[in-house]
């Protein structure tokens, strides 16, 4: 029975996690979550999970939460979230998975690895903007990340059995997003709702829209680098519609492994907690009538895509200016503050007045992502 400790319990990923723990009673249990703003959904979790530990937003929630639950440990805020992330460091039959949105996760990745946790991630900030800091420590101290990704499960499981050095390139695909059909001159009125109405996948609002202006294909590059220790020459980009491969490993002999399965999260959830067994899990796919299609990505039409690969060949903190300033306009953009097209404006306007910096710590990352953010609603998301 593997322990579990879910950070973002009542997000898209945490609650498909939830999911596989129903199915699987008999190989996972819910040890400590976190919860989110929504409380009504956080008090269903936590009756049906009975965790030990659980972690609230804010003070008020926590305060809220304890009235109606006892023998429950309730924290709150981000120093709740690294209590969390380290509860019982001893017991070494606790996998973590990060399901946070946003750099609140990367503190707590960083302090689980420093205990010898294992952890399933799925929180992208951690490796975007401290991906060299965060694999030197999993290294140091033998942990294992295993990706939640759909494209990362895929890279993973391809390499199985194989030598990063026979490694030619890494391809991973992408649906095109919820816009992949309109051209750039049809993007300038393009509302929230048609953004957010995704043809293959259900996810989150945030991945939503970074998925439509392909940005979360950028940060998905940045997260291969760091997690297989290949070259960004030695990673592309192409468009696959039907979102059925996942992501394709070419070896030097020219041979290609391809991972295939339903758009189903739960897939490489179930991968990354019971590696290296396979669950039987009920969802194969029908190959009959099945089409595929791949095109070349245009960065014309995702000029964030390109943003984002320029910097993370740029290194140092334009990664970290390039996630800072994303979040902030992506969240300017679902509070109906921009239109579509002004995320990759304020993004662009942010990397290029990037000051590049002498030493880069998580100090200095974390100070740089918070002026950002400042920089940013100020201009655009105050008194709007």
């Amino acid at each position: 029975m593997v322990e579990l400790i879910i950070l973002g319990s009542c997000g898209s990923i945490g609650l498909q996690t939830l999911d596989i723990v129903r199915e699987f009673k008999d190989k996972f249990s819910v040890l400590g979550i976190s919860v989110g703003s929504n409380l009504e959904k956080a008090k269903e979790v936590i009756k049906e999970f009975k965790p030990q530990i659980v972690v609230a937003r804010s003070k008020e929630d926590k305060e809220i939460l304890e009235t109606e639950f006892d023998n429950i440990k309730f924290l709150f805020g981000d120093e709740g979230l690294v209590l969390l992330a380290t509860y019982d460091k001893e017991n070494k039959n606790i996998k973590l998975v990060n399901a946070l949105v946003g750099t609140v996760g990367l503190l707590p990745t960083i302090e689980a690895i420093k205990i010898g946790r294992n952890i399933a991630l799925a929180n992208k900030e951690t490796l975007v903007i401290a991906g060299e800091i965060v694999m030197k420590l999993a290294k140091e101290h033998n942990v294992t990340i295993f990706p939640i990704d759909s494209e990362h499960s895929a890279i993973y499981q391809a390499l199985v059995g194989e030598n990063i050095k026979d490694i030619k390139k890494i391809i991973i695909t992408a649906s095109g997003g919820s816009l992949r059909d309109y051209g750039r001159e049809e993007l300038v009125n393009v509302t929230k709702e048609r953004v957010l109405a995704h043809p293959n996948w259900n996810m989150g609002n945030k991945i939503t829209v970074d998925s439509a202006t392909m940005m979360n294909k950028g940060f998905e590059v940045i997260e291969a680098h760091h997690l297989f220790g290949v070259e960004y020459d030695k990673i592309e980009t192409v468009i696959h519609k039907e979102s059925i491969i996942h992501s394709i490993v070419e070896y030097n002999d020219s041979s290609m492994k391809a991972q295939m399965a339903n758009s189903d999260m739960r897939m490489p959830i179930l991968y990354a907690l019971s590696y290296p067994e396979r669950f039987k899990y009920n969802n194969s796919l029908n190959l009959i009538g099945l089409n595929l299609s791949f095109n070349k990505m245009d960065y014309n039409r995702y000029p964030c895509l390109k943003m984002a690969l320029d910097s993370a060949r740029k290194g140092n903190i334009y990664p970290t200016v390039l996630n800072a300033s994303n979040d902030c306009a992506v969240k300017l953009f679902l509070e109906d503050k921009i239109n579509f097209l002004m995320i990759e404006e304020i993004v662009k306007e942010a990397l290029e007045n990037v000051e590049e910096v002498e030493i880069l710590d998580l100090d200095t990352i974390l100070n740089v992502e918070k002026q950002v953010k400042e920089n940013i609603l100020q201009k655009y998301g105050r008194g709007n």
